[in-house]
């Protein structure tokens, strides 16, 4: 059985959404898959297509841009969601120019109230060199605020490196 919150956090392209997946797959729940990106361009497109095109029939397929709680007052215990990313989440949150923290404050409680077991995929973007624009800085850092609180939250943190998962906090089921 999956624990109530799982947090799978990984670099661009490094296998962390197939492994949520994978991990979703084989808990006995019935998989939900709450997609979070906007379609910006056709490169976003093409992405969100060979998502798509992994996931099988069994997966209730939902798209929330901004309020992934609206999806996770639906959901029961017989359920676990994968939220896919928390990273686009952010990204929608900062380009519409709301209250990032009263976002993120409302994100993990809808995930804390939802009754169904969560996984969040995330992308750790703390690792390179310091953006050169604001924007992008201020990004940064709001992404490793919101990935601390998801890591502090969760019961099962897990970072997928090419693919390899790394226990930081928990045990695998």
């Amino acid at each position: 059985m999956l624990p109530k919150l799982t947090f799978v956090l990984g670099g661009a392209a490094s296998g962390k959404s197939v492994w949520a997946e994978n991990l979703l797959l084989t808990s006995g729940l019935e998989p939900v898959y709450l997609a979070t990106s906007r379609v910006f361009d056709d490169e976003i497109k093409l992405r969100i297509n060979a998502h798509k095109s992994r996931r099988r029939d069994e997966w209730r397929n939902f798209e929330q841009d901004i309020y992934p709680g609206e999806v996770l007052a639906t959901c029961d215990r017989g359920q676990g969601v994968l939220i896919d990313c928390a990273t686009m989440w952010l990204t929608n949150v900062i380009l519409d120019d709301m209250d990032i923290l009263a976002e993120r404050d409302r994100l993990l409680r809808d995930i804390a109230s939802c009754s169904a077991s969560v996984i969040v995929v995330s992308n750790e973007v703390g690792h390179g060199i310091v953006p050169e624009n604001a924007l992008a800085r201020q990004f940064r850092e709001e992404q490793g605020r919101l990935n601390i609180a998801l890591a502090a939250a969760a019961d099962l943190a897990v970072l997928v490196t090419a693919g390899l998962p790394q226990v930081l906090r928990g045990t695998l089921p």
